[in-house]
This record gives structure tokens, C-alpha cells and sequence, in this order.
């Protein structure tokens, strides 16, 4: 997901140095091969691989300065879950990746990763998915525990509290029947930690290319440390996650000599020029639809039923209105009866607005009338205002301020107590100063995209294929403006290569159930191939 600032919290605000990144960049990570500590053989099968994975630099490793406040050695656990017409036996393997300096081989941080790896597969031939979620700033915990997990916490949109209950139930919806998964936390996130003293390492952590870079080396030196380097690998990513998968796997071809062959992109930014800016009317454009399908309310449930006529009037007459500007009145007037009519709102407001809502004024007059303002990340789940009657409001947002503290109590007991790797630290499941920190580069957030990333990589190997999922009642990163972008890639042979399915549902579409089982299957297809 994507993290907001206040006072609001809630505009996108996925989360800045140049001249002194530019210098850090260049000590690279690729070389750094040391464990965080030693394994215990009798415990984990990777600490083993660990050890002895050092690419030829073993003498040098073994001289390397010692890491102040590492995390836990590998832990490795056994465990059976029954789901509905099956049994999964499998393997969890809790650890950290080492990053160190490759010149100096100070250590530069610790990467957690929780893996689930199924019993008596091939490992030549069993796929691995790696998983990240977005913010930045946000773990792992919510692809993990939210959708592919062996383990779920059982939420639905009449259950979203920070007093749940965080005890997780089998997931009869993992993804652990067709590939192992491999959950990573970024710098900040999760138990994940940066090691180097100063300001230098966290600046180059908390930046767009440091990020890619740092995440990029951690799965090559997984993949080593497992010996599964000839395993098909593939890359599902959340929000901004969504926005890293496309560059992670440029980053792994180009420079880690590992191909990718698919990528599940969840909710994701391609592009976050079409999300900000006053002046910009795509972001109007855009948001349409998924505005449309929360005021449609049940039928709005079922991806894009029914939206035909508003996707083509926001990509054709809305968008043309839009562009004659605010001195054309009867432009005005056009779209505010339209927008009035397809979002519910008030017309008088509507018009008043020039027919241009915004997330804010949508999430706080969708139900103004009962106290209450509706989520950023799916417009059907609404809460209790608690300024209703001021002119502006300051809220926690209904869905992700609701569930990230169940989800944070049962990751840590999840890896301290079932999974036997207990870290002295608070989970970080949303990171708020690793948002605020992030460098988006000299040319700010609003440049920064990842569809040409895609293009790229789409190219090189006519074997990659792309899933693209959305919810259809999400504002932050609503489905819309991934369907208008995907247009704009090639064909580059079979055009199913890259495919954007609309479920029902917001940001985190894996809350509703019928969506997360079907996005299951989606994602089983495009792994198996068919």
C-alpha cells in the first residue's frame, strides 16, 4: 500500500538527496556475501548455505568488522496446515540477508525474510515468488498474512479494528500449493535494520535506486544461500511494490544474472505522474470510475461490472471538458451534472468543485450526512468522522489505520512463537520515517515511473508475463489509470503477456473473499504458465 502524511494522511505520499546518494551509490552491495551470524546446522538448512556462499571471498568475510545489534541466526520449522481437499506440508525458514560494503565489507544492514517452502518439491523445477509490499515503509505482513501466506488473519469489512484479534487461521487461499514464497522486508521495515552508523547508508536505503539495488542483491544472495539459482522465479509486489517489481527485475537481469519470469503487480503506481498535480486532469480522469463503482455500492463489488459507460465518458467527454478549461461555463456545467450523477454526491457541491472531486472531498461527503467518512483505499468501508461538523478533518483512515496493529502483533508472534525467530524490536508494520525520508531522485516523486521499466523488460524477454490487479473501489492507485497506461505498451507479441484484471474490492483486494480466491487463481495461471 501506499503510505499518506498528515494533516490529512491521506494524499499520496509514498515518501528525498542527490549530490551525497550519488557518491553511496557507487559502493556497491553486490560483493557483500557474509552471514549475520552463524547458523546452527542442526536448525536450518540455509544458515548451512549461508556460510559457505561467499562467491570467492571467503578469506576476505572472514575479517570482516562485526555487526553491532544483528539480528537472530536462521531458524528453520516444520508444519502441516489441512485446507479444504489438500494437506501442504512445508518448511519456514526465518533469517536475515547481510548487506555489507563491498570495498570495506562494514556491515551495512540486515534484511528479514520469513520463506515458505513446500515439502518434497523439485527444487530445479518449483517456482519462488518474492513478495513486497509498498509504502515505502510498509513490511511484508501484508501480502504475508493479508493473501499468500500459509497463515491469514481472518479480516473482513465488518472486522476492521485495531482491537481484532490477531490470531491467524489456515489460509485455504495461499499460493503455497504452486510456488514456495519468500517474504522480504526492505530497510526500516518489518524487523529489517540498517547497521551502518551515520546518515550516509540511510539516505542510499531510503532512495529509489538504493532500494532497487539493496532488494535486488537480497534476493540473488537468497536464491545462493538455498541453492534454488535454476528455480523459475517470479515477483509479486503491493502499491509501491508494484511500482518496485518492474525495476527489481530490469536490476536482476542487468546486473544479479537473474531472470524473472513473471510479475503479479497488486494495486500498483506504473507511473506517479498521473496521480499529483493540481493542474493535471488525468488525476480526475482516473479516479472516476472507482468513485462511480463505490456509489453504485453492491454492484460496484464485482470488478467492472457496469462501467462501461462511465470509463468511456471519463476517457472521452469528461476528459475533452476538462481540457477547455475553467473559462469554458458551459464545459462546467456539462461536467458537473455527469460527475454529480455517477459519483452520488451533491450537485450544488459538484458544481461548486468544476465537476474536479478529489480523494479528500469524496472519502469526507460520500456520508457526511451519517458522521462518517469512507477510506481512501476502498470508498465502500467507512468509519466515524471525528470532527463531522468541522470544515476539514484530520482521520485515521478506517481500513489501514484499523488493521496495521493486528497485523503487527500477529507477524511477531507469528516469527517469534511459531516460527521460533524472536527479534527484541517492534515490528514495523508501517514505517512513517522511512516515507518521509525516501529520495525520489533530482526529479522528485512526480517523475519517478516504472512503465518504462516494464516496456523494457517485456522486450528483452518475450518470455516475462504480467499480471496487473486492482480493486475496483480503490482511490489511491484506482485501476483506471493502470488500464490507460497499459495501453500505451506495445503488444510485443501475445498481448496477454501483460493482462490487468479488476476485482472487487480496494487497495487491499485480498480483504474481500471472493477476490482474494480469485486473484489466486489469476496468479496460479500465470506461474504454471497457462
Amino acid at each position: 500500500m501506499l503510505l499518506r502524511s498528515k494533516p490529512l494522511r491521506h494524499y499520496l505520499q509514498i515518501w528525498t538527496l542527490a549530490a551525497a546518494i550519488l557518491g553511496f551509490v557507487a559502493i556497491s552491495l553486490a560483493g557483500a556475501e557474509e552471514p549475520p551470524a552463524p547458523a546452527a546446522p542442526s536448525k536450518t538448512d540455509s544458515g548451512a548455505d549461508q556460510n559457505t556462499a561467499q562467491l570467492g571471498h571467503a578469506a576476505e568475510h572472514a575479517q570482516a568488522p562485526a555487526a553491532q545489534n544483528p539480528l537472530p541466526a536462521p531458524a528453520t520449522t516444520s508444519h502441516t496446515i489441512d485446507l479444504p481437499g489438500r494437506k501442504l506440508r512445508f518448511k519456514a525458514i526465518a533469517s536475515a540477508i547481510r548487506l555489507s560494503n563491498a570495498e570495506s565489507l562494514a556491515p551495512m544492514a540486515d534484511i528479514a525474510t520469513v520463506a515458505f517452502l513446500l515439502e518434497g518439491a523439485d527444487p530445479a523445477k518449483r517456482p519462488v515468488t518474492f513478495a513486497i509490499n509498498g509504502g515505502p515503509g510498509a513490511a511484508s505482513a501484508w501480502l504475508d498474512l493479508g493473501n499468500l501466506g500459509p497463515w491469514r488473519l481472518p479480516f473482513d469489512r465488518t472486522s476492521l479494528a485495531p482491537s481484532a484479534s490477531p490470531v491467524t487461521v489456515d489460509n485455504a487461499d495461499t499460493w503455497l500449493d504452486f510456488t514456495d514464497l519468500v517474504f522480504i522486508d526492505p530497510p526500516g521495515t518489518g524487523y529489517s535494520r540498517i547497521l551502518a552508523k551515520g546518515d550516509e547508508a540511510r539516505r542510499h536505503f531510503y532512495s529509489v535506486k538504493g532500494d532497487i539495488e539493496a532488494l535486488a542483491v537480497t534476493i540473488r544472495k537468497w536464491l545462493m544461500a538455498n541453492k534454488r539459482l535454476v528455480s523459475p522465479k517470479f515477483i509479486v509486489g503491493e502499491s509501491y511494490g508494484g511500482f518496485r517489481a518492474p525495476k527489481l527485475a530490469r536490476r536482476l537481469q542487468d546486473e544479479e544474472g537473474i531472470g524473472v519470469e513473471g510479475l503479479v503487480l497488486i494495486s500498483p503506481v506504473l507511473d506517479f505522474g498521473w496521480f499529483e498535480g493540481t493542474n493535471n486532469p488525468l488525476t480526475f480522469v482516473t479516479r472516476l470510475p472507482s468513485q462511480a463503482a463505490a456509489a453504485k455500492g453492491p454492484a460496484g463489488q464485482d470488478g467492472r461490472t457496469a462501467l462501461g459507460e462511465v470509463e468511456a465518458y471519463a476517457a472521452g467527454p469528461y476528459l475533452t471538458d476538462l481540457l477547455r478549461g475553467e473559462r469554458d461555463p458551459q464545459a462546467l456545467s456539462r461536467i458537473a451534472e455527469k460527475v454529480a450523477g455517477y459519483t452520488g454526491l451533491d450537485p450544488a457541491l459538484v458544481r461548486k468543485l468544476g465537476g474536479r472531486v478529489d480523494m479528500a472531498t469524496f472519502a469526507r461527503e460520500r456520508e457526511r450526512a451519517g458522521a462518517k467518512i469512507t477510506s481512501f483505499y476502498d470508498a465502500r468501508v467507512s468509519g466515524f468522522d471525528p470532527f463531522p461538523h468541522g470544515a476539514s478533518s484530520d482521520y485515521s483512515d478506517p481500513i489501514l489505520d484499523a488493521i496495521k496493529t493486528p497485523l503487527a502483533s500477529a507477524m511477531a508472534d507469528l516469527t517469534g512463537n511459531r516460527l521460533g525467530w524472536p527479534v527484541d524490536a517492534r515490528y514495523e508494520i508501517l514505517n512513517e520515517d522511512v516515507n518521509h525520508a525516501w529520495d525520489w531522485g533530482n526529479n522528485g516523486r512526480g517523475q519517478a515511473e516504472a512503465l518504462s521499466d516494464l516496456k523494457r523488460a517485456m522486450a528483452l524477454d518475450p518470455s516475462l508475463r504480467v499480471l496487473v490487479a486492482h480493486g475496483v473501489t480503490d482511490q489511491v492507485t484506482p485501476y483506471f489509470a493502470s488500464k490507460l497506461l497499459i495501453d500505451q505498451v506495445p503488444p510485443m507479441g501475445n498481448p496477454d503477456r501483460l493482462r490487468l484484471k479488476v476485482y472487487g474490492g480496494g487497495h487491499m483486494l485480498y480483504l474481500d473473499e471472493k477476490s482474494r480466491a480469485e486473484l489466486r487463481e489469476d496468479a496460479r495461471k500465470l506461474i504454471e504458465g497457462k
